[in-house]
């Protein structure tokens, strides 16, 4: 109760008399006008700073999403040629076919025309061969004809005679010639 008591003594609660209240105001202007000054010379530069960060936070983050939108439309580009690849690569293919077809198809046709030349040369050569072995057969008849014609001359025009020489003639010439006309 001396406690109680001291208090009734002096009228003050807790001891608040003027010079208190005073001392707490001046004490509370002090922190608030230290708060300003702190905080203009602490707290701004630090808000600043993290303002600063978060900036750069935030555009760090923009950028990645950029970054990520950019390398999926590159794979997309990449898929897309990617594919475009093999389908070229089927149609060159599909071309190399067409021409080899068609180099074929050139060559079968230009060995058939070098075969129909090269039959047509060696019939002409065949009949010319043939031509010539009919010139000479000819004059081979002209000669036996003239030879024997000269024998039945020195011989005289005996029928059994010329019969033989007749005979003896197509002997020498052979019965092919003479069957081939």
């Amino acid at each position: 109760m001396v406690a109680n008591g001291a208090v009734l003594a002096t009228g003050r609660i807790f001891g608040l008399d003027s010079q208190l209240l005073f001392d707490l105001l001046f004490q509370g202007i002090a922190v608030f006008i230290l708060f300003l000054f702190v905080g203009y010379l602490l707290i701004n530069p630090v808000r600043k700073a993290l303002q600063n960060r978060q900036e750069k936070v935030q555009k760090d983050r923009e950028s990645a999403e950029k970054d990520k939108k950019d390398a999926a439309e590159l794979k997309a580009q990449y898929d897309a040629k990617l594919a475009g690849v093999e389908q070229e690569k089927l149609e060159i293919l599909s071309e190399a076919r067409r021409k080899a077809v068609r180099n074929e198809n050139d060559i079968i046709d230009e060995a058939k025309a070098e075969a129909g030349r090269i039959r047509a040369s060696a019939e002409r050569e065949a009949a010319l061969e043939k031509e010539k072995v009919k010139e000479e057969v000819r004059l081979e008849i002209i000669n036996v004809a003239s030879a024997m014609a000269g024998k039945m001359v020195d011989a005289g025009m005996d029928p059994a005679k010329q019969e033989e020489l007749l005979q003896e003639t197509l002997d020498e010439i052979g019965d092919e010639t003479w069957q081939s006309k």
